[in-house]
């Protein structure tokens, strides 16, 4: 278990590495173009400045400096909201809490600082227990209704009757209680409702933050994921039209993204580590074919005395593979003692013990073959969260 958890988290090291050179190498090839040709303007621009008030270029630079130094305190040369009364100081909070981070306000004092340190590690923690409490109840709610769906199904069928009895001896009707639904619909879901909240809030913040609907689209996505690189934010200016409304639905459509892509997210991984497990198998299987075949070619032609294998002492431990390959190799009159036999059936053995000492005290709870295949087993944090609450969705009905 421990080799293969190992191999999973370097295969997964390695799949990162190379997703982040290739994003790296196209995102140069894309933008780096642009931003040389963005500073040889800038460049003419300042040229041409100087040129025209007579000024040196040190002097110029100067003064930006100390423009940069007065944007980041909060001071725009475009007339803005004040930063730091209440409704700016709420929303900065909010973006703290929730890890999007825009970075267009900052903490400028040393007391503020300090007492940011606190007050994200509190707030973080709690608002990610929220986003987890929201996954585990979105998951059982999409739970809920996609077996409804199921059951509506086999009804139809005529497979399930009615009045929501089982018939006897029906094996959809046997496998109803331990069903779940497939990681694949839940991520498809939460790709819809994620899109369907993506494009309605764009639709609220082209018209008022003149963005472009694509602009818009993409702060959606830089939003709700958490990422929040900062040039595009919403709700700065002083005054909009009916501006408490807007204010409450830029909340409340930041809620409800970041909530829907936190548990896409965690879906999404969940298919990774499906496929990662999936690609370890293949190589474990082709890796144990080669070692079959080098063990039967160096055992193919090996001779060994009968009188020679009766004296060797049996480790029950060590020698349970021989034991067992050489069973096939018995004389059809020859005894096996009760010491071979313990030592050829010690897991079959070791499995009978296990299920009967299960079965006396009253767990675990059989799991049906249905959850096996559904890409909901395991998983640390939010995942375990998701498949705990996953688990406990199939009511018999």
């Amino acid at each position: 278990r421990l080799n293969a958890d190992n191999a999973r988290f370097l295969l997964l090291a390695v799949l990162i590495v190379l997703y982040m050179l290739c994003g790296a190498a196209v995102f140069s090839a894309i933008e780096l173009p642009t931003e040389r040709e963005a500073k040889e303007r800038w460049e003419e621009r300042l040229e041409n400045f100087t040129r025209r008030h007579n000024l040196s270029r040190a002097e110029l630079r100067h003064f930006l400096r100390e423009y940069e130094e007065a944007s980041v305190a909060g001071i725009r040369v475009d007339d803005i909201r004040p930063r730091w009364d209440f409704t700016g100081a709420f929303y900065f909070v909010g973006t703290v809490v929730s890890t999007i981070g825009f970075g267009m306000t900052t903490p400028a004092t040393v007391g503020g600082k300090i007492f940011l340190i606190f007050y994200g590690l509190i707030g973080c923690a709690g608002t990610i227990l929220f986003f987890n409490l929201f996954l585990e109840r979105l998951i059982t709610v999409i739970a809920y209704i996609m077996k409804s769906c199921h059951e509506r199904q086999l009804r139809r069928k005529g497979v399930l009757p009615h009045d929501g009895r089982r018939g006897s001896g029906t094996s959809e009707v046997d496998s109803l209680a331990g069903w779940k639904p497939s990681v694949y619909y839940v991520m498809l879901i939460l790709c819809v409702a994620s899109l369907i909240i993506s494009c309605c809030a764009s639709a609220m913040y082209t018209p008022i933050e003149g963005w472009s609907y694509f602009d818009s689209l993409y702060f959606c996505f830089v939003a709700f994921s958490t990422i929040g690189f900062g040039d595009l934010v919403s709700s700065q200016n002083i005054r909009y039209e009916s501006q408490g409304l807007y204010r409450f639905g830029n909340f409340v459509f930041i809620l409800m993204g970041v909530c829907c892509i936190y548990s896409l997210f965690n879906v999404i991984s969940i298919v990774i580590k499906q496929s990662i497990n999936w690609i370890l198998k293949k190589l474990a299987c082709k890796c144990c074919h080669r070692c079959q075949r080098r063990l039967f070619r160096s055992r193919r032609n090996v001779v060994m005395p009968g009188n020679v294998r009766s004296q060797r002492n049996i480790s029950i431990e060590t020698d349970v593979v021989n034991e067992s390959d050489t069973d096939g190799r018995r004389l059809s009159g020859e005894m096996i003692s009760m010491k071979d036999f313990l030592a050829s059936n010690k897991v079959s053995l070791a499995i009978m013990q296990k299920q009967l000492s299960e079965t006396a005290n009253g767990y675990p709870r059989q799991m049906s073959s249905n959850s096996k295949q559904n890409g909901f087993s395991g998983g640390v944090g939010a995942l375990a969260i998701m498949n705990n609450r996953l688990a406990e969705t199939s009511v018999d009905r």
